[in-house]
């Protein structure tokens, strides 16, 4: 599946970021466009779905590399989340127990939780 950002409407499906459903397809390619020209009409043409990041106020674009860490973010949080519900492979289906979605620190080459230890 190929995926294209952009503030306007622009694709075939144009969808809010957080309204896309990232977990359809295993391979996933986004395209972002530079700040000056935007994204090209051939990745359009090609693209399944264009996503707009939702912004309120007087600015309608983000640079590069904020718009990218966004859209990546939330793509990365679906998939995490999918994941841990459900197997891939030869034993597909709902998890027993799913894993776990947020990411735990190392200490001292102990893992911990931001809760565990604080009095």
């Amino acid at each position: 599946m190929s995926v294209v950002t952009s503030p306007h409407i622009k694709g075939k499906t144009s969808v809010f970021l957080h309204e896309g459903d990232y977990t359809q397809h295993t391979k996933l390619a986004v395209w972002f466009g530079n700040e000056k020209r935007g994204i090209s009409t051939l990745a359009v043409e090609r693209s399944e779905m264009c996503v707009a990041i939702p912004m309120f106020g007087m600015i309608e674009s983000l640079n590069l590399g904020t718009s990218s860490g966004i859209v990546l973010y939330e793509i990365a949080k679906q998939r995490r989340e999918y994941q841990s519900k459900y197997r891939r492979g030869s034993r597909k289906g709902k998890r027993a127990e799913p894993l776990p979605t947020v990411m735990r620190r190392e200490i001292g080459g102990f893992a911990s939780s931001e809760t565990e230890g604080q009095t």
